[in-house]
């Protein structure tokens, strides 16, 4: 069987780190180059400052993009001159850019997975409250990440609303009001702590009755399963998919 050879930016991070040792595990996958802007002349992985020097030298079946967002927007253009498929793990993406990347990558037939989250629970977090949203019309969120984390709202509550937006009602935005972030009338609220990974609560009310579902992170190890079953996917796909929901039934 033919390994899958991965290019990975983005590799000194705390994700880097948990997906090298994901990748050094699994006998399909082999990991080839780094992508990343300090040269590390003692990996036995060869490093590369310049994305196009790494695909012009290396023979990449997918690339894996564990940056940030401006620095993902550009690598997976880049990615898409050279037609490698790519599994990007950072949020950030406007629903415009989500909208340029599918059409330019189904015309080039290239596929593309952005995931707002790896963890298979969260993902399941998000089809329950999908599920939930029939029932009830009256639902808010509370997402809770670590004070470091660049974007507010997360990637993760702002495709949960996405997904319930079809069964739950659009409300009368409140820009006015103490009421969190108004996405497809769904009410989101943001905490950055100290001390905290990544956390969402979905809040579900309606008379005489109310419904919770709750997803903990505590360890970065939760999202190699989702990674794992990206870079495999990836491959197969034609053009951009937007969420590990898709592949998980």
């Amino acid at each position: 069987m033919n390994k899958i050879n991965i290019a990975l930016a983005g590799p000194r991070g705390k994700m880097g780190s948990e997906a090298i040792n994901m990748i050094e595990q699994e006998s399909s996958f082999q990991l080839v180059a780094f992508i990343d802007r300090v040269n590390n002349d003692s990996s036995a992985v060869p490093t590369y400052t310049e994305i196009n020097e790494c695909f012009d030298n290396q023979e990449i079946d997918v690339f894996l993009d564990l940056t940030n967002p401006e620095t993902a927007k550009k690598h997976v253009q880049i990615a898409l001159d050279y037609n490698i498929p790519s599994v990007i793990g950072t949020t950030g993406f406007s629903h415009d850019e989500i909208d340029q990347l599918k059409t330019r990558s189904k015309e080039q037939q290239v596929g593309i997975i952005i995931a707002p989250n790896f963890s298979i629970g969260a993902i399941l977090m998000m089809k329950f409250s999908e599920m939930a949203s029939t029932y009830f019309d009256d639902v808010e969120i509370i997402e809770l990440h670590h004070q470091n984390k660049l974007d507010s709202p997360s990637g993760t509550s702002l495709k949960t609303a996405q997904m319930m937006k079809k069964n739950t009602k659009n409300k009368q935005e409140e820009p006015n009001q103490a009421r969190g972030l108004f996405v497809n009338g769904i009410p989101i609220h943001s905490v950055r702590l100290p001390g905290l990974l990544a956390h969402q609560e979905v809040l579900f009310g309606k008379e005489g009755e109310g419904l919770s579902i709750r997803h903990d992170t505590f360890d970065r190890k939760s999202f190699m399963p989702g990674v794992k079953l990206a870079l495999k996917q990836v491959t197969q796909l034609h053009e951009l998919v937007y969420g590990l929901e898709h592949f998980i039934n």
